[in-house]
């Protein structure tokens, strides 16, 4: 079954190989809370590597949101679709062949989020992935992967960031552990820091409550370690790099470039914080190498890494210089098929993923890959006729045949919206938020098929894209359900046929036993094409031949 998915990436995209080989140019794009960052990379297939050509880096502080409502301001809006904007020249001028743009805390957290996406694609044509946080932890873990050598050993990798802290447990192979916190050096400054300098209460209050925040995400990777087992601890982050500079330049009194691999330890980290919370905004803004708007942040970005550092009882910390950004690009690589060495078992995550929640539920996957092969079967044969989707959105109708029938552990009585809530809710790892809330609208709409703009979780979708991907592969699912419908593998194959007779598509159906007149299946079959029929203006019509034509397989 898993071969029809895993199909070569030459194959699924009608590439020759020889192009499968060739330099590409890509822009990852990262919209945090603090900074809106852009590596624009030369992907090279044949190594497999990539080499960074250009960034860009503008301090938008859209985690600057009204106090009251938590909504995104019309200001830091603003500023950012400024900043994306010339982002896209520098990806243009550089002839970047696709910009990925990934958004995390806080978008993720604001009401008014949503709404902002929707205004950057209308007027910038550019589409932005909204990722969890649990996502966004793994995708930090494959941009460290491919800037460090883990040779086997567990280490912990920490990201600070302006409205959330991603901590990780990995030695090179699956991630261990992946959390994130709602503890970030923006988040904390505008809510918890009032005076200036810092006062002493306003500082033990903030130790506390980041000692406090982070103590569940540090015993979650903790209880990942082996007996005896003492992870390495990795930083990443502006703040973290900043705190590095500082260092270095007091320590040998320059700073290496690049910091990557550059280490410190927690003494001189806590005697570097004592020193910077006695000054004020401005005499830390005079210190080499600190900009304004990091000298803002920098006293509770300090603080979120001493003490997850104390918590894990580590003693010093190595630089990464790679992180989100660059896990952008090495996902984008391991889903295109490109690379073959050591990471390329994190290629195959969202499957992983998938049947992880498929055993957390107790599905039947034996009939579910049946499902599944039957729905990949009719997309396959409807491809370029009833609809002209590929390889990505093949994958999301795969992921759906798979789940569809998890609601079950829950209740039989309405299962298909059961499902849609643990599909939704169940951290599946490589897929953004908009795919994520795809494959549960697609498995919600697995009993009829017909798509509903009143439903609640229709209008969820963020993307007009991804509504039409919901309203044209969902009258699939209904079908594949039907042809198992007495789950003992009675239909053997499939064949979609358009020439048969006019206005209609023949749905030929060779059953497993020759003696088998799968009347079950036909029944169902009549009982489910309604939205099918309604979708795309064809009639029906489910035959049971002996041996479909030829051209299907």
């Amino acid at each position: 079954m898993l071969d029809l998915l895993f199909r070569s990436k030459q194959e699924l995209l009608g590439l020759p190989q020889q192009a499968l080989k060739q330099d590409r140019i890509l822009a990852a794009i990262d919209v945090g809370t603090n900074s809106i960052h852009m590596a624009v990379v030369k992907v090279q297939p044949d190594i497999p590597a990539f080499t960074i050509i250009a960034r860009e880096k503008a301090t938008v502080r859209l985690g600057d949101r009204e106090p009251r409502t938590g909504r995104l301001t019309p200001e830091a809006m603003e500023r950012a679709m400024s900043a994306l904007g010339r982002c896209q020249e520098i990806a243009k001028a550089l002839n970047a062949e696709e910009t990925i743009a990934t958004a995390t805390s806080a978008v993720r957290e604001a009401p008014n989020g949503q709404s902002f996406l929707h205004q950057v694609e209308a007027q910038l044509g550019l589409i932005i992935n909204l990722i969890s946080g649990t996502e966004e932890a793994r995708r930090i873990y494959l941009g460290v992967l491919s800037g460090m050598e883990l040779n086997g050993q567990p280490h912990a990798i920490i990201d600070i960031g302006g409205g959330s802290t991603e901590l990780i447990l990995g030695d090179g192979h699956e991630p261990r552990s992946l959390s994130s916190t709602k503890v970030g050096a923006v988040r904390l400054t505008a809510e918890l820091i009032h005076t200036d300098p810092i006062s002493n209460s306003e500082f033990s209050y903030l130790q506390s409550y980041v000692r406090g925040m982070m103590e569940r995400a540090v015993e979650d990777l903790q209880t990942h370690l082996l007996p005896g087992e003492q992870p390495q601890l990795v930083g990443t982050s502006g703040t973290i790099a900043t705190l590095a500079a500082i260092h270095a330049r007091e320590k040998l009194g320059l700073v290496p470039a690049p910091l990557n691999g550059y280490q410190f330890s927690l003494k001189d980290l806590r005697e570097l914080i004592q020193r910077l919370r006695r000054l004020s905004y401005a005499e830390r803004s005079a210190l080499p190498g600190m900009s304004d708007r990091r000298s803002e942040i920098i006293i509770a970005g300090a603080l979120i890494l001493q003490e997850s550092m104390a918590l894990l009882g580590l003693e010093q910390i190595t630089i990464c210089e790679r992180a989100l950004r660059e896990g952008i690009v090495v996902d984008w690589m391991l889903t295109h098929g490109l690379i073959e060495d050591k990471l390329r078992y994190q290629g195959s995550v969202r499957q992983r993923s998938v049947l992880k929640i498929a055993h957390k539920y107790q599905v039947n996957l034996q009939h579910s890959e049946q499902i599944a092969q039957f729905a990949l079967a009719l997309f396959d044969q409807t491809q370029g006729v009833l609809h002209d989707w590929g390889e990505d959105e093949r994958e999301l109708l795969w992921s759906s045949a798979i789940l569809h029938n998890c609601g079950h552990f829950i209740s039989h009585a309405d299962h298909h919206k059961h499902s849609y809530y643990l599909i939704r809710y169940g951290e599946l790892l490589g897929y953004t938020d908009v795919e994520i809330e795809t494959i549960a609208n697609l498995a919600r709409y697995h009993r009829k098929g017909l798509s509903n703009k009143k439903h609640a979780s229709y209008r969820n979708i963020g993307s007009k894209k991804h509504r039409k991907i919901v309203e044209q592969l969902s009258p699939l699912l209904p079908l594949a359900v039907a042809l198992d419908r007495r789950q003992i593998g009675a239909v053997a194959q499939v064949c979609c046929d358009f020439s048969a007779q006019p206005n209609a598509m023949q749905l030929s159906l060779k059953a497993a036993q020759p003696d088998d007149d799968c009347q079950l299946e036909l029944w169902s079959l009549d009982q489910k094409k309604s939205s099918f029929e309604e979708t795309f203006a064809l009639e029906l019509v489910p035959v049971l031949v002996n041996a479909p034509p030829q051209i299907c397989s």
